[in-house]
């Protein structure tokens, strides 16, 4: 009730003022005394006239003056307004009345004054309970069951399936879309992901030809890469999966939230399978960058390689040796426009262009 009372409260205090700003005022209205003022004006006229008679003044110049005159009887007397009132009071009152018992009359059919105040996080939570994902999901399969081909319905459903936990569904998503489309290494990991989360620790063959087809169609495809590696610990078949670990690894760009698991994964896959320590794994780590090194020392390599090193032996913390990696990197590749990563990383290492000599 309460709440009634301060709506009810304020739409009349609104409803006053548009009616307050509404109505009629006259301004700038002639002052009481403008008889003298026209009598002062009319001595003036007649003096102009005098001196026209006189001699004193040309027509031009009385022309002139008697104009100035009548500029300043207007500005004297000012402009008599009033506000235009293309309705009548009674007319914006009825407006107004009808306007407030509109507002309440919607507010009370739709509004909810007795709903609690909720803070905006919740708030969102309740948007996302209305949002139903199931009804979502039918609505696309029964366009999919008009139009079987509508690529882009198969595309859409396939992880909404993946996320309700009905794998082989998206697995069947997948498929379609693959076959109407193009099977590339981004659709086959996500099929063979679809059948891996099916086939749980039983584990699929299928899924792993999607994988090892996906690496080998696209050498850049880093999460392909990262799955096989993880199946192929899983059927102990570790050699192979070192080699896949560190293609991933050396994909990256340092700074990817599944690298660290992937260096695990690698350390774990050269010891056999068997955990490491840390001491371990930095033994390990310390060991390939010194095996890079070397090669790089002895046969060169892509500007890509030498800030593969850089790179290593700053997260090792060893900037003496990233120092003179990067000494041998600007000696291999004296243009400047070859090194704009390498030379970004050294700056903000704190590295300093052949050792400070240039």
């Amino acid at each position: 009730m309460i709440f009634w009372l301060i709506a009810i409260a304020v739409t009349a205090v609104a409803c006053a003022a548009l009616f307050y700003a509404a109505a009629g005022r006259e301004v700038n209205a002639a002052s009481p005394d403008s008889g003298d003022t026209n009598n002062h004006f009319k001595l003036l006229l007649a003096g102009i006239d005098a001196d026209v008679a006189s001699g004193k003044l040309g027509p031009d110049q009385a022309l002139a003056a008697r104009a100035e005159l009548a500029r300043e009887v207007l500005r004297s007397k000012g402009d008599v307004r009033t506000d235009a009132k293309s309705l009548g009071q009674g007319t914006i009152l009825i407006g107004l009345g009808a306007i407030a018992a509109l507002s309440l009359g919607l507010y009370a059919a739709m509004g909810h004054p007795e709903m609690s105040a909720q803070p905006l996080a919740g708030r969102a939570e309740v948007a996302a309970q209305n949002l139903d994902l199931d009804a979502a999901i039918t609505q696309i399969e029964a366009r999919l069951a008009a139009d079987p081909d509508d690529v882009r319905g198969w595309t859409v459903i396939a992880p909404a399936y993946v996320e309700l936990g009905r794998f082989d569904d998206a697995a069947e998503a997948y498929r379609r879309v693959i076959a109407l489309s193009e099977p590339t290494a981004e659709l086959q990991t996500d099929l063979a992901e679809a059948l891996m989360l099916a086939a749980g620790d039983a584990g699929s063959e299928e899924a792993l030809q999607l994988l090892q087809d996906a690496v080998e169609s696209d050498p850049a495809h880093v999460r392909s890469r990262l799955y096989l590696a993880a199946e192929l610990m899983r059927l102990q078949r570790y050699d192979e999966a070192a080699g896949l670990w560190s293609a991933a690894i050396d994909l990256s760009t340092g700074d990817e939230g599944w690298l660290p698991a992937a260096r695990q994964g690698l350390a774990v896959a050269q010891n056999g399978g068997v955990e490491t320590t840390a001491d371990d794994q930095q033994q390990m780590i310390s060991g390939m960058v010194a095996g890079l090194a070397e090669r790089l020392a002895v046969d060169g390599g892509t500007i890509e390689e030498w800030t593969q090193l850089v790179r290593a032996y700053i997260v090792l913390n060893d900037l003496d040796k990233a120092q003179d990696a990067y000494d041998d990197a600007v000696a291999a590749y004296p243009a400047a426009f070859d090194r704009g990563d390498l030379d970004t990383l050294a700056l903000g290492a704190g590295l300093v262009l052949n050792g400070g000599g240039q």
